[in-house]
């Protein structure tokens, strides 16, 4: 959960907290496995190309090799081979696209600002062309601002070998890993779902926060498994066991907002017996499917046990349910059918184009600077505007910061290398481990990444250029010039306001909650197991939705006021609708075991209510912290006084102004 930030005192010279959000490194492990990889993958290239004479082949190699490294972000082996191999394919195309427009002045902007259009656009079909987008991007401005070997196809070919290099290296263990990656993230669902019920009830629990952890941890095992099955039409086999136990995980969780609600703890031996699941998923066990549990007394109690002993006897089967693996929670569609979409929703798309002529203004800006200006390799100045700008990858005017200051850090290693080391066979010890730092500290923050590719970077242009040590300076200047322009042009230029970005989003979320609110307590047509399918695919498709909205609180915490400020308002909102949420579906799940079932007018009243919050949200401007407990108020009973309650709460938030 991302609480919102602490007013507190700060010295008057300490730096602002919205900074020190971004500068502050993540706790993250070491991935060892990723940190070897990266060595061979960008040390082999370059000595290959010193035993033959040829540096500057194995140093073109060597950075698409770096591109793979970069890439390379995912667990299961199939989603790998996108990740890397189709980045790479439209990176030797951006390679091919510059070359064509090398010291061609006016043609060359064009051109590049262009495939800036293009290279923004495609980055909202999804994670694979964002990344894809930026390699078509980022080679085009390389090609047509540095000379490579003839013929012209010989670029393009060595940055494809380095990047399906590291595809090959990645790849060796799938023989034997082949389905570990989407075993743990199923075993980690069941694990966030133990937490979850451990934490209902108690005060001491952070509720909220095991809830949105079992939201991500849903919605990892999902992609993962329902992306090896787009293929799979089968009925048998590990993958529709995996869904299997996935699937039957989701009365469980729906479960807990039940026992969150009775205000009592749960007994020890039930998230025991959840985490005794997980293992047995991760391991691919059988076993005894009989649980030792305490008898349910309340309705609560008895979903959280009917959900538990159904998931035990269906991760103890070794063949799993046909009928329980219909994947109406998500399955891909067919690749054309996703391919018509995608091109739909880029050219359609208000966001598509808003990021696409961001990006294209930025990247004219830069060209015409230096097309206008003399500036040594002048690339490296579109570069940073690429990297800074790309909108899908956070706030802008945070990255502007931390790249500048990452650039910084990693010219001072640059510079002792550059300045000490040899060239010649005495990079490739050296290369080795600057390119293991690469993994090693991306993920603690973007300017620790920055801080490691930067070195990396300048030493393979300097076996293209041989210009040493007077790499160094330039490429400070041209950093910061970058910076200035993706801050000018595509940030101060750009005010969009926190309640179009936020309040719109949150408004939608409130209504489809009324949708699922009147669908979930309304009549039962046709098959009552396609209606609870239908139900629990709402329900999660509404945590998903809010998951994009936690995404924006990320990237708007870490920018200057009004942003963050507003931002961390605007928080609790989104705290109280999930708690909506909840009481809608413990409702349900009460009803299911045995309470009474509300009325038509109280539902009726409470979706008016809801549409009535939809409303206000999209005409809040500022929010109020208004913080409720679970509890409904005492004169209240029936299956949705706690969710009365909560609206009450949300309906305070949005009823003040300042």
């Amino acid at each position: 959960m991302i609480p919102p930030r602490p007013a507190r005192p700060t010295a008057r010279l300490a730096p602002p907290e919205w900074l020190l959000s971004g500068l502050r490194p993540k706790a993250a492990p070491i991935p060892w496995a990723a940190v070897v990889r990266a060595s061979v993958a960008l040390a082999t290239p370059l000595a290959v190309g010193l035993a033959y004479d040829r540096p500057a082949y194995g140093a073109l190699a060597a950075m698409g090799a770096l591109y793979g490294v970069i890439s390379d972000t995912a667990d299961a082996y199939r989603l790998r081979i996108l990740n890397i191999a189709i980045p790479q394919l439209l990176g030797a195309l951006g390679l091919t696209l510059g070359s064509l427009v090398l010291d061609r002045g006016w043609l060359a902007v064009g051109a590049l600002t262009l495939v800036a259009l293009v290279s923004g656009m495609i980055s909202s079909i999804g994670a694979v062309a964002s990344v894809a987008g930026l390699l078509l991007l980022i080679n085009a401005v390389v090609g047509a601002g540095l000379p490579l070997p003839d013929p012209w196809w010989v670029g393009p070919l060595l940055l494809a070998c380095g990047g399906l290099f590291v595809l090959l290296l990645s790849l060796l263990g799938w023989p034997f890993r082949g389905r570990i990656a989407e075993r743990t993230a199923v075993a980690d669902a069941y694990r966030a779902c133990a937490d979850l019920l451990e934490s209902a009830a108690r005060e001491d629990g952070d509720y909220d926060a095991k809830r949105q952890a079992v939201t991500e941890a849903l919605n990892k095992a999902y992609d993962l498994v329902l992306a090896r099955r787009a293929r799979d039409h089968g009925r048998r086999g590990p993958l529709v066991r995996l869904l299997s136990q996935l699937n039957v995980l989701i009365p469980l969780v729906e479960a807990a907002p039940a026992a969150q609600l009775r205000r009592r703890p749960l007994p020890d031996a039930i998230p025991a017996a959840v985490r005794e699941l997980a293992e047995a998923v991760e391991e691919s066990r059988l076993g005894d499917a009989d649980l030792d549990l305490p008898a349910p007394r309340t309705p609560s109690e008895r979903a959280v046990d009917v959900a538990l002993r159904r998931a035990a006897a269906v991760v103890h089967k070794a063949d799993p349910d046909p009928y329980n693996v219909d994947d109406r929670l998500g399955r891909p569609a067919a690749l054309g059918v996703r391919i018509r979409r995608a091109g739909r929703d880029v050219l359609f798309s208000e966001a598509s184009w808003r990021y696409g002529l961001r990006l294209a203004l930025c990247i004219g800006l830069a060209q015409c600077l230096v097309s206008l200006i003399d500036v040594p390799r002048s690339y490296w100045v579109a570069l940073t505007v690429t990297f800074v700008l790309k909108p899908d990858f956070g706030s802008v005017f945070s990255r502007a910061v931390l790249r500048a200051l990452g650039t910084a850090a990693g010219l001072v290693v640059a510079a002792a290398v550059l300045g000490h080391v040899p060239r010649g066979w005495w990079d490739v010890p050296v290369l080795v481990v600057l390119a293991a730092c690469i993994p090693a500290v991306s993920a603690k923050s973007y300017g620790f990444q920055t801080a490691a590719i930067t070195p990396v970077i300048l030493l393979l242009s300097d076996v293209l250029n041989h210009e040493g040590f007077a790499l160094v300076v330039p490429r400070l200047v041209d950093s910061l010039i970058g910076c200035a322009i993706a801050l000018v042009a595509g940030y101060l230029l750009w005010p969009e306001s926190w309640h179009t970005r936020i309040g719109d989003r949150l408004a939608d979320a409130v209504d489809d909650t009324a949708n699922y609110l009147t669908y979930a307590f309304g009549p039962t047509e046709g098959d009552p197991a396609a209606t609870q399918a239908e139900r629990v695919r709402r329900r999660r498709m509404i945590y998903r939705d809010l998951s994009v909205v936690r995404s924006e609180f990320q990237r708007a915490l870490t920018e200057p006021p009004p942003t963050g400020a507003r931002a961390a308002a605007w928080w609790p909102l989104v705290v109280a609708l999930e708690r909506i949420i909840d009481a809608t579906t413990a409702a349900r799940v009460r009803v299911n075991h045995g309470a009474p079932p509300p009325g038509a007018a109280e539902i009726a009243d409470a979706e008016r209510q809801l549409r009535e919050l939809a409303a206000r949200v999209r005409s809040s401007v500022v929010l109020v912290d208004v913080r409720k407990g679970w509890s409904a108020a005492d004169d209240e009973k029936g299956v949705l006084a706690p969710l009365r309650q909560e609206l009450r709460s949300a309906q305070a938030i949005t009823s003040q102004r300042r």
